[in-house]
C-alpha cells in the first residue's frame, strides 16, 4: 500500500479508502463499486477540463470522441497496470483463480474507484491532479477523434446532433456468483420515451451493451 501510494503521489489520511478501492465484491461486502461510481464522474470532469485546456479550438463532438478515447476500458486498464494494480486488487478466491487480477475490467474499475477514493480524502483539486499525473504519459491530440467510436459515444454522438440531453444509465439487476457475475444495466432517454437494457461482466460492459441496443431500436425507428 505505501509503494502504491507513492505512485499516486498520494498519501491517504483515511488509509481505508484505498483499501475499499482494491477491494472486488468477490473478496468482501465492503467493495470498490460505490467508489467506482464516484470515480466515474471524477475521472469524466477532469478530462474534460484537461482536453477543454489543451485541444482549445477543437469542437464539442470532437472532444467528446478524444474524451471517450481516454477514459475506455482499454486506456483505463494500461494505467492500473503500469500503477501495478493488479500485485495489490484483493479478488475472492474463484475470481483470483480464473485471472480475475488481470481482467481489464476489474483493473479498470478499480483504477476509477482509486480516483473517486483521493476525491473523498482530499477533495477534487487533488484528484484532477492525479488524473493529470495519470494522462501525463498519454498522447492526446484531435486525431485520436478517428478511432472507432464505441456504442456510448455513438449514442451520445447522436443525441448531441439533435439538442437532446445525454441518456442515463442505471444497474438494475446483478446476477451470478459474486466471481462470475453479471451486471443488468439500464439506458433510458426521456425525451424518446425509450428504454433499453445490455448486460455485461461489469458496468461499463452492461452500459455499452445498453446504449447499442438503444441505437438499434433508433435506428429501427428511422427506418419505419
Amino acid at each position: 500500500m505505501q509503494e502504491l501510494q507513492r505512485r499516486l503521489q498520494h498519501v491517504f489520511s483515511d488509509p481505508g479508502l484505498l483499501t475499499r478501492a482494491l477491494t472486488h465484491r468477490s473478496f468482501s461486502v465492503d467493495h470498490y463499486e460505490r467508489l467506482e461510481f464516484l470515480g466515474d464522474s471524477v475521472l469524466s470532469l477532469a478530462v474534460s477540463d484537461l482536453l477543454y485546456t489543451r485541444l482549445g479550438t477543437l469542437p464539442e463532438g470532437d472532444l467528446s470522441r478524444v474524451r471517450a478515447n481516454l477514459v475506455k476500458q482499454e486506456t483505463l486498464h494500461q494505467l492500473a497496470v503500469d500503477l501495478g494494480l493488479p500485485d495489490v486488487i484483493k479478488l475472492g478466491e474463484g475470481e483470483f483463480r480464473s485471472g480475475g487480477q488481470k481482467r481489464p475490467s476489474i483493473l479498470a474499475d478499480a483504477l476509477e474507484a482509486i480516483i473517486g477514493a483521493v476525491y473523498l480524502d482530499a477533495g477534487f483539486t487533488v484528484a484532477q491532479a492525479l488524473v493529470h499525473r495519470l494522462f501525463k504519459a498519454v498522447e492526446i491530440n484531435p486525431q485520436m477523434d478517428a478511432i472507432g467510436k464505441d456504442p456510448k459515444t455513438e449514442l451520445q454522438e447522436w443525441l448531441q446532433g439533435r439538442k437532446m440531453k445525454l441518456p442515463t444509465y442505471s444497474v438494475v439487476g446483478t446476477v451470478g456468483a459474486a466471481h462470475k457475475q453479471s451486471f443488468d444495466v439500464e439506458c433510458e432517454i426521456p425525451e424518446l420515451r425509450l428504454t433499453e437494457r445490455g448486460i455485461g461482466a461489469s458496468r461499463r460492459s452492461g452500459e455499452q451493451a445498453a446504449a447499442a441496443a438503444m441505437l438499434q431500436t433508433i435506428k429501427a425507428k428511422a427506418k419505419s
